[in-house]
């Protein structure tokens, strides 16, 4: 087995059939290169390779399996558990592929792997268009796209993987094979959702749609108005028409740019966008205004990146993440004094969101693609997140705590990318009726399960 300390293979064995960077521990970049989004997660590879373009994963790859090393697949690094490193592992980095390229006529965008979706967003937006991505804009594409993916467009346009249509993918053996509704079918409908556990996907099409300024922002609620909004909020939402999507969320109100008379005040609220006619927006928000009154709102007309990125400066890169979501289709009485309880936040970025996946979600079949909760009107999920270190401990406890009241009364399984390391009891009941399929994709395509630094499915025997 090779190693990272062994310079005669390094330099050799992979480096001459490869054009990108490659990062041994002890390089002075190494620690710089392996942080990632949640700085929790402190593992040492013995390799990175930073790949330039197909070859360089292909190469990789190759290495990777010939030397039985385990091996993880970055993209963003946005991933909560930190799947996309390893310890004493190889790690196949997809960052320099970030080319991009916006077809107009067909209305379509092919993404290479490293993007993120505030690369996307730029990129069709010149062209009036967007397609259906998450609430951050430095998430990666190929993380959140191989989960499902859901954000501020789902409503109107379904699942990031609604809106794929093609994706070329180098396999555990070296080969590149392009999977569609033509191409690998069973691979398509398996990269819809199944996560990295079928190969790295190194480049993404995807359907555009006509999306330039949104209605959206920010409305708050006294933390004591929680029971009553959210009562309503579970019979608004589903029969609220598709242009309106509005997140429910639990926080505490943050410094600038809020004013100042409201920081530190935890507050219940949702975040809107709605992409049909401004009179149509105004109507939804003053249904919410009667419900009761809002401390504080701040929406208006906006460019649709705009919108994708407000959230970046709250959330940087090297803040401490636990994480844990659910499927849910119903939010019981029950459900809602299990919130009331725990929604005081424990520290000023810890937050519940509940996101809608319903609308043009349900239009899909259950066993269409991978991703099985079509029945699901919500994906939630609970962030304990802070800067401090020596905060770890109580926000981690608050997100398990609250999330042990709350998911006796969801589906069971959530959206992958909301998953810490839980176990094959949680992976199964993720995909449901879909898992086993799943693992006869997997022992086709990935038969000794190479890849499975992931939410893993293993292969069928």
């Amino acid at each position: 087995m090779a190693t990272a300390g062994d310079e005669g293979t390094i330099t050799g064995e992979l480096r001459d059939s490869f054009r990108g960077n490659l990062i041994r521990a002890g390089d002075p970049e190494f620690d710089d290169e392996r942080a990632i989004y949640n700085a929790m997660i402190d593992k040492r590879p013995q390799l990175i390779a930073k790949c330039s373009d197909v070859a360089d994963v292909i190469a990789a790859v190759d290495y990777g399996r010939e030397n039985e090393l385990d091996t993880a697949i970055r993209s963003g690094g946005h991933n909560g558990p930190g799947l996309s490193l390893v310890d004493d592992g190889l790690v196949i980095d997809l960052e320099e592929m970030n080319g991009i390229r916006v077809d107009p006529e067909q209305k379509t965008v092919t993404v290479e792997a490293g993007c993120t979706w505030g690369d996307v967003d730029h990129a069709t937006h010149a062209f009036g268009m967007a397609t259906v991505s998450g609430i951050i804009s430095t998430t990666g594409v190929g993380g959140l796209t191989l989960g499902g993916g859901h954000g501020y467009l789902t409503r109107k346009y379904g699942l990031t993987i609604d809106n794929l249509v093609g994706a070329d993918v180098v396999l555990a053996d070296g080969r590149m094979v392009r999977a569609s509704a033509d191409e690998h079918e069973d691979l398509f409908w398996a990269i819809r959702g199944g996560g990295g556990n079928f190969g790295v996907v190194t480049s993404f099409e995807f359907d555009l749609h006509p999306v330039e300024t949104v209605v959206a922002g920010p409305m708050f609620w006294p933390l004591s108005e929680l029971e009553t909004t959210m009562e309503w909020y579970r019979e608004w939402l589903p029969n609220a028409p598709r242009d309106v999507y509005a997140f429910y969320l639990v926080a505490e109100v943050p410094g600038d740019p809020f004013p100042e008379e409201i920081h530190g005040e935890k507050v219940c609220g949702l975040m809107w966008c709605c992409t049909g006619p401004e009179d149509q927006a105004e109507a939804m928000l003053q249904t919410a205004r009667d419900v009761a009154e809002p401390m504080f709102e701040h929406v208006g007309e906006m460019p649709y990146p705009t919108l994708q990125g407000m959230f970046d400066g709250l959330y940087p890169e090297g803040d401490q993440w636990y994480w844990k979501g659910d499927f849910v289709r119903e939010l019981t009485d029950d459900a809602i004094a299990e919130h009331r309880r725990f929604a005081e936040v424990p520290t000023a970025k810890s937050t519940m969101h509940l996101y809608p996946i319903d609308g043009a979600v349900h239009d899909v079949g259950s066993d269409e693609t991978a991703w099985a909760a079509r029945d699901a009107n919500w994906s939630m999920v609970i962030a304990g997140v802070d800067s401090d270190p020596a905060n770890v401990d109580e926000m981690s406890d608050w997100a398990r705590d609250y999330w042990d009241a709350v998911h006796p009364h969801t589906l069971g399984g959530s959206y992958i990318n909301f998953m810490m390391e839980e176990g094959d009891e949680r992976i199964r009941a993720t995909y449901g009726e879909n898992y086993e399929r799943l693992q006869q994709v997997k022992a086709k395509y990935d038969p000794d399960n190479f890849f499975h630094v992931n939410q893993n499915v293993e292969p069928a025997a």
